[in-house]
Order: C-alpha cells, then structure tokens, then sequence
C-alpha cells in the first residue's frame, strides 16, 4: 500500500521565516521503504556548490522546533539544509506511528545523506550532520558508521540506550532495575496486541508538580507553551508508544566512536542535566584514538538542556560554524 503523506505548506513553525533563504518541503526514502519528509532551506545568493547539512531532533520533537531552527540558521551562513521529521513522526511515514529504532534512526539519517549527495548543487565531499538532544547521540552513532559525513555537531545529547538501560543519572544502573523495566514493557506488548493498539507514554508531564526537577521545568517550558509547542511534536502532546523502548534498552550506542576519522564537535551546556552524557561520550571517542586532533568539545557556560533548543543568544552558531567550514574542506 502507497504511504500517503498530507504535507503542510504554508509556515507553521515555532521559529519566525527568515528573509534570507529560500524554503521548500521535500521528501526521499530511507532503505526499509519508509519516506522522510523534511523542510530544505537553501541561501538566496550563492554561487558554486554548496557545503549541505541534515538535521534532526531533538528526541520526541519535529522539525518545526529546534531542528528547524538550526537548519534556517546554517542556511543564513551559507550551507544548504535540511531539517526531517524521523521514521514515524511527524510528517514522515512509516507505521505503526510513535516507535523508535536505533538502527532506523540511524539510516534516517544515512538516507537524508544520501538525498543531499542527489542534488546538483551540493558539494559531495562538504557534507556534515547536526543532531539535537537524543538525536545528538543518533548523529554520532551514525557518524561511527559513515565516513561521507566529513563533519558532525552533536548539540545538547543525550545518548538514549544508556538513560533507557540506566535511568537518569545512571541512578537504576543495576540488573533489578533493567529486569522490572523489561517486565513492564513486555507486559504493554501483551497488554497492546490484545487492545489492537499502541499505548502512548504521554509527552511532557502537564501540569508540572511544584517539585519536580528543575530540568522537567524547562523542557515543560519549551514544549507546552508558545515558544516550543507544536501540535505534531509528540513531546508537546501523547509521547511515544510506551513499548519503544525496546530497542534502546538492548543496543549499545557509539561502538567504535574512537575510530572515528572525520570531525566531531559534541557542544553541551554547562548547567545541563544532560551534560555528563557528552562529557562521556567525548571521553570515550578520544580515548586511545588516533584521531584526536579534529575532535572537540565545546562547554557553553550557564546554559542548561533546552537553552541550545532555541536560544539564538546562547547557543554557539559562531563557533558552530567556523567547526564545520573548517571541516568541511
């Protein structure tokens, strides 16, 4: 059965249009057969080829929050973009909706790769990859595994296998915790095929209790209000499919990532509670690598998770950008 897509044409973005790209909806299909819907934003006065960038996340979000945002703004500086919606979400196709895949998403983004190397004004050999939040984990395991993205940019991480296996903080980093979490999965699963349908987890907690983290707080502040709701983010309304995480809790992400040749910027917030995370997993690209020298990781003093969702004026787009011209050569 042919995927029907219903595309939105006219502006329904978090973030004003900007007067300085050009803005289209395109679409290409990943290798399990699943199309991918994205925005492209293309500079207005160019000459040549240009340098290309595919963009996603965060995790749970659609490209008409941060990721377009990101993707409008490294248009402004010269690189065509593109900013998709991952299997299942979004605009995107790909049923039963709200699951996730490691490797899915992985070839989500392999595919947005392989969409960018079709266009006649793009620079082949000047193609980089920029994931938000979970999808900054995506963009390094994917990173470990394609060597055409010569420069990759992992903004505010999250590596997922390690929350869903560890809880927050690695605070359930224990056999017990991981068996109750299977149980309780397993139990949707049955729970789900006698229902004929997936149980969603609910997006961010809404109303927020008083004492909840302050990081619940600020995601609650960018999806459930104006500054970052959007009606097909599933963070902003029923989340995923409860039983997704199936595959997160039994995947190991970044194997090999000290192999990795090409450049890799990891940018975090220095009050993020998330930070560990790129710490770590900056730690671990480098250690005993023979490719140190085009790696780095960029602390942004005071800025916490979801500051580097939106905040023009806090995250680095300077030095985002000086990282992957100088790369991207």
């Amino acid at each position: 059965m042919k995927e029907e897509l219903k595309l939105v044409q006219e502006w329904d973005k978090v973030f004003p249009q900007s007067d300085k790209v050009n803005h289209k909806k395109v679409t290409f299909k990943n290798h399990f057969g699943i199309t991918l819907v994205a925005d492209m934003y293309e500079p207005k006065d160019y000459e040549g080829k240009l340098p290309a960038l595919a963009v996603s996340g965060p995790y749970g979000a659609v490209k008409e929050q941060s990721s377009g945002l990101y993707a409008q703004e490294m248009a402004e500086r010269g690189f065509l973009t593109i900013a998709f919606d991952p299997s299942f979400t979004g605009e995107s196709g790909g049923t039963p909706r709200y699951m996730t895949s490691s490797e899915i998403n992985v070839e989500d983004f392999q595919s947005a790769v392989d969409y960018l190397t079709t266009l006649e004004n793009v620079d082949n050999e000047k193609i980089g990859i920029i994931g938000i939040c979970g999808w900054g984990g995506m963009a390094l395991q994917t990173a470990c595994i394609d060597t055409r993205i010569k420069a990759t940019i992992c903004s505010t991480m999250y590596n997922m296998s390690r929350v869903a296996c560890k809880g927050y903080f690695d605070e359930n980093d224990n056999e017990e915790s991981r068996y109750n979490a299977r149980v309780q999965i397993n139990n949707q699963r049955t729970e789900d095929i006698k229902n004929g349908e997936y149980k969603l987890a609910g997006g961010v907690i809404d109303p927020m209790p008083e004492d909840a983290p302050q990081f619940l707080k600020d995601y609650y502040a960018y999806y459930k209000t104006p500054r970052g709701y959007h009606s097909r983010s599933l963070n902003s309304n029923n989340g995923w499919a409860i039983q997704t995480n199936t595959s997160a809790m039994n995947i190991r992400l970044f194997e090999y990532s000290n192999e990795i040749r090409n450049a890799v910027m990891i940018v975090h917030g220095e009050k993020a509670h998330s930070c560990y995370m790129g710490k770590d997993a900056y730690d671990e690209m480098i250690k005993d690598s023979k490719y140190k020298d085009n790696k780095e990781l960029l602390i942004v003093p005071n800025a916490s998770h979801c500051d580097l969702y939106d905040q023009k004026d806090i995250i680095p787009f300077d030095k985002i950008e000086k990282f992957l011209k100088d790369n991207l050569k």
